[in-house]
């Protein structure tokens, strides 16, 4: 049986309750992240707890937990439910006034809900699709304009997941006047020539924790880095392509929209980003 954390307490997930008038159910008035394991250790912990406060600060939420103690909540999950390579999920929602209504609720008196679970991945790091890559559609990105506050409003992204999979692909990437902003759960870039394009960080896309790392080891291995828009049928006619996401690390796309780029398979640059992403993240596990 699971060991899930709510408000405070450890408990088997099915013995797991929160208010049926709690905003993150009602509203969507809540915000997650998503912290991979690997090793028993922790990926990039301290980059996901930076974000954590953003968003929330964004939404006007308060904390409930400190960041020393959501590590050892993290630490203990992963220990109870002896995880080696899996996810540990993570929301804080407003909480519940014992409620609905549309207006925030007093934060003197109402107290966040806070809720960790953790997911077993075995072969989270070798992945076989990894080595074949992935396909993706483009669609509309009809999201709301803050997309870089890592809210629970994932319904859009669900539905994209879903007509990729009716069209047999992987994911889809969401595209706004022509340029691709995001994956449905991932940052998106191109690779033409010797160059690496990825949109620039802005309300527009989220502020990937891995995006960050990815980018940062990039051009440590002198790879050349772009940050600008670039259209779906730029992406069409690169050499290669990937995304990055705290889940899938760096994953090779080798068709957009049945378009497949350079040979169809992955290229040179994403498994070696990959590969180096994992090295050295491992190294500085917690």
């Amino acid at each position: 049986m699971r060991i899930v954390y709510v408000n405070g307490e450890y408990l088997p997930e099915n013995e797991a309750r929160i208010s049926i008038f709690d905003r993150g159910f009602l509203m969507a008035d809540g915000v997650y992240e998503v912290t991979s394991v690997l090793d028993g250790k922790l990926i990039d912990y301290d980059g996901h707890a930076v974000r954590l406060n953003r968003s929330l600060e964004a939404l006007e939420m308060r904390n409930p937990i400190s960041k020393d103690d959501l590590l050892e909540v993290h630490r203990e999950l992963v220990r109870v439910n002896e995880i080696d390579e899996g996810l540990i999920y993570l929301q804080i929602t407003r909480g519940s006034d014992g409620d609905r209504d549309f207006v925030f609720p007093d934060p003197e008196t109402t107290v966040p809900t806070i809720v960790l679970f953790t997911q077993a991945k075995p072969g989270l790091a070798e992945n076989p699709v990894a080595e074949r890559g992935i396909k993706v559609i483009s669609i509309e990105d009809i999201r709301w304009g803050r997309r870089d506050i890592k809210t629970v409003q994932l319904l859009y992204p669900s539905m994209g997941k879903m007509m990729a999979k009716k069209a047999g692909c992987d994911d889809a990437w969401m595209v706004e006047d022509g340029c691709v902003t995001e994956g449905t759960s991932n940052n998106a870039y191109i690779v033409k020539g010797n160059k690496i394009i990825t949109r620039a960080l802005s309300h527009d896309i989220l502020h990937g924790i891995t995006r960050a790392a990815v980018m940062r080891f990039a051009k440590e291995a002198q790879m050349e880095v772009e940050e600008r828009n670039f259209t779906i049928d730029e992406a069409k006619q690169a050499d290669e392509a990937f995304v990055t996401s705290a889940s899938a690390f760096v994953m090779p796309v080798v068709e957009i929209d049945g378009v497949a780029l350079g040979s169809g398979k992955p290229g040179r640059v994403a498994p070696r980003l990959r590969e180096i992403y994992l090295d050295e993240m491992r190294r500085v596990a917690v």
